[in-house]
C-alpha cells in the first residue's frame, strides 16, 4: 500500500490540461511524443520550464493511473464524467485522498448530510495523524493547504457545490458505463467514495 503523501499541496485539477494529453494518448501518441509537444511546443502553455516539467511530471503520473479502457471512455463521454474521471485518477493516485472520499465524503453523502465543512477535513487529518508518522509530522500550512485542495477538487469534479460560502454535498449520478467499468474491474469501493452508495 501507498504511503501518505502531501504532494497534492502541489497540484490543481487541471482539467483542460489532462484533456489535451488523453486526447493526444487516444490518438495514439506516446508518452515520448507528448513529452517533446510539452517541452518543446509549450503544450501546457506555461511561462518557465521548471514549472511545465513539474507539471507534466505530475500529469503523467495521474493519467498512467487510468487504463486503456478508462481513457477510451474519457474520450466519447461528457464533460461531467470526463470531470469524474480526473477525479477516479487523483485519488487512485494519492491514498490520503482516496480515504477522504471513502470515510468522510461517502459517509456524509449516505446520510443526506447537507454540507462539507472545514472542520471534517480537519478532523480526519487529526485521526490519520494519530496513526500515521508521515501525517503527524505535517505543520498547519501544509494541512491547511490539503484542506482546501481536497474540497477545490471536489467542487471542480462537482462532488461540492459552493452555495452562500458554503459547500454543499452533491453526490453525482455517475454515467452508466463509467459505473460498469468500475464494477467490472473490481473497483466499486470507488463508486462508494464518490456517491455514497454500495454497488
Amino acid at each position: 500500500m501507498s504511503k501518505y503523501s502531501s504532494v497534492l499541496v502541489s497540484q490543481c485539477f487541471w482539467f483542460v490540461e489532462v484533456k489535451k494529453i488523453i486526447n493526444l494518448l487516444n490518438d495514439g501518441a506516446t508518452w515520448e511524443e507528448i513529452q517533446v509537444l510539452v517541452y518543446e511546443e509549450n503544450l501546457l502553455a506555461l511561462a518557465k520550464m521548471s514549472r511545465i516539467k513539474s507539471i507534466y511530471r505530475y500529469l503523467k503520473n495521474r493519467i498512467s493511473t487510468l487504463d486503456k479502457s478508462m481513457l477510451q471512455l474519457f474520450d466519447h463521454s461528457d464533460l461531467q464524467t470526463q470531470k469524474i474521471i480526473n477525479l477516479i485518477a487523483i485519488a487512485k493516485e494519492n491514498r490520503l485522498f482516496f480515504e477522504f472520499l471513502y470515510e468522510v465524503y461517502s459517509d456524509k453523502a449516505n446520510i443526506k448530510y447537507i454540507d462539507l465543512i472545514p472542520a471534517d477535513v480537519s478532523i480526519f487529518f487529526r485521526a490519520k495523524a494519530e496513526q500515521d508518522e508521515v501525517v503527524a509530522n505535517w505543520n498547519e500550512t501544509t494541512l491547511s493547504r490539503l484542506n482546501r485542495g481536497y474540497r477545490n477538487f471536489m467542487t471542480d469534479a462537482g462532488l461540492l457545490t459552493v452555495v452562500n460560502k458554503s459547500f454543499t454535498i452533491t453526490p453525482p449520478i455517475l454515467d452508466i458505463e463509467l459505473e460498469a467499468y468500475l464494477i467490472d474491474n473490481g473497483e466499486a469501493h470507488v463508486i462508494k467514495a464518490l456517491t455514497g452508495e454500495e454497488r
